[in-house]
């Protein structure tokens, strides 16, 4: 009796965790929990325990798999939140905002240019600085997690459709940087270990669209998910496009009357969102977020690398010239414009919050300047690391403030538009 009165208490509690780690602002504070953690620790007495646990290695090394802890977190716990960035851009592309182009317009091109503009600051920035180029993609991406969760937090009478323009703009983001990440970060090319991954894909495909994917279980997906990642990361791709293509292959109705109720898609997307929000991500933060900053000396260095300036310029100018700028001049043609509730005031609040560019951005640091999320890396690689942590940090507050006061303003208006009380 009582075990079973206990267990009774634990079901609704755990509901509440799951359901609170859904939560956009909830995954965001968990990223920056984990950041500040392995900062505190990576620069403490005791910052060397910090990078021996990364540096651990685990797993079967017949299979290539023998990777640092640090690794295992970049190549797969990210492949989970790429999985749920590709649900998300599917659902996009077939239900959402990107069906309609003519809705998708703007903050499709505002994605396009919040990448190219900052790609090319930094690559004027480190001109003079060949080994420094290779981090050119470091600030293209923007940080779904943490953007929405500031706007979640300092905008709750900001329009709906701002949310609608950033997470568009974001999925959009992400799907650019996936596809950089596939051609340029990847290693040698094995295409017999890429040929052999279509195989589980395939079947992992055909068992979501058999029944409307209701005879698919966890148990019957995860084997053929985990070999199609195993084989995407000895090809020489990076293995978190193993998430995406897996997540390309969920069914989904053409449209939102036609989606299955409870369909493949929202099961998945439900069962996984607490795991990316609660553990994967903030796991990857953690691993990937710890630099050594070596005191006032260190952040000196940090500051006269070209990388690191590069990345603070790129993130906090180029992504709001590139995201405001673009948007601003696809609207001067006929036809094009913002939602009607959106003002470009707000719209500057949200460029400013495109600068927030944390996971990827990390993640493509670790690429660009070896180290493989967890080795020896370069210089730049630490430099890189502390400046998109200060150029997130900045964005973030930019953005929060201005998004704060055009908050101020809508709830306002809402005011005024509101009948008096007689």
């Amino acid at each position: 009796m009582h075990q079973t009165s206990t267990t009774r208490r634990l079901i609704p509690e755990r509901l509440r965790v799951t359901r609170l780690l859904r939560n956009e602002t909830t995954g965001g504070f968990l990223l920056l929990a984990a950041t500040v953690i392995a900062l505190l620790w990576a620069n403490s007495p005791w910052g060397a325990s910090y990078f021996e646990l990364r540096d651990i290695q685990v797993g079967p090394e017949s299979l290539h798999l023998n990777l640092s802890l640090g690794t295992w977190a970049a190549d797969g716990l990210l492949a989970v939140f790429f999985f749920l960035a590709g649900l998300e851009l599917k659902r996009e592309l077939l239900q959402g905002e990107l069906s309609d182009p003519r809705k998708a317009l703007v903050p499709v091109a505002a994605a396009v240019g919040g990448v190219v503009v900052p790609a090319v600051l930094y690559v004027l920035v480190n001109a003079g600085n060949p080994e420094g180029l290779a981090g050119w993609a470091i600030p293209t991406a923007t940080d779904i997690a943490f953007a929405l969760a500031v706007l979640g937090v300092v905008g709750s009478h900001l329009p709906a459709a701002l949310r609608t323009f950033l997470l568009t703009l974001a999925v959009v983001d992400d799907l650019i940087a996936i596809v950089i990440i596939a051609l340029f970060y990847g290693g040698a090319l094995q295409i017999g270990y890429l040929l052999a991954a279509l195989l589980p894909l395939a079947a992992f495909a055909a068992l979501g669209r058999v029944a409307d994917g209701r005879w698919a279980r966890w148990w019957t997906l995860l084997p053929l998910a985990l070999l199609t990642w195993v084989l995407v990361h000895s090809s020489g791709v990076h293995a978190t496009v193993a998430g995406v293509l897996l997540a390309f292959t969920v069914p989904l109705g053409r449209s939102a009357a036609e989606a299955p109720a409870n369909g493949l898609a929202d099961r998945l997307e439900h069962g996984l969102r607490p795991f990316s929000a609660g553990f994967a991500v903030p796991l990857f933060a953690f691993f990937a977020a710890g630099v050594a900053l070596g005191g006032f000396d260190g952040v000196r260095s940090a500051a006269t690398d070209s990388v690191a300036v590069g990345i603070v310029v790129a993130l906090v100018v180029g992504k709001f010239v590139g995201v405001l700028g673009t948007s601003f001049a696809l609207t001067r043609l006929p036809g094009v414009a913002l939602d009607k509730s959106v003002r470009w005031l707000d719209m500057v609040g949200v460029a400013l919050l495109t600068g927030v560019g944390f996971t990827v951005s990390l993640l493509v640091a670790d690429l660009s300047f070896g180290g493989g999320h967890g080795g020896e890396g370069s210089a730049h690689g630490e430099h890189a690391k502390v400046a998109i942590l200060a150029a997130s940090v900045v964005a973030a507050v930019l953005g929060a403030v201005v998004l704060r006061l055009r908050n101020r303003h809508h709830r306002r208006l809402k005011e005024r538009r509101r009948p008096q009380a007689r």
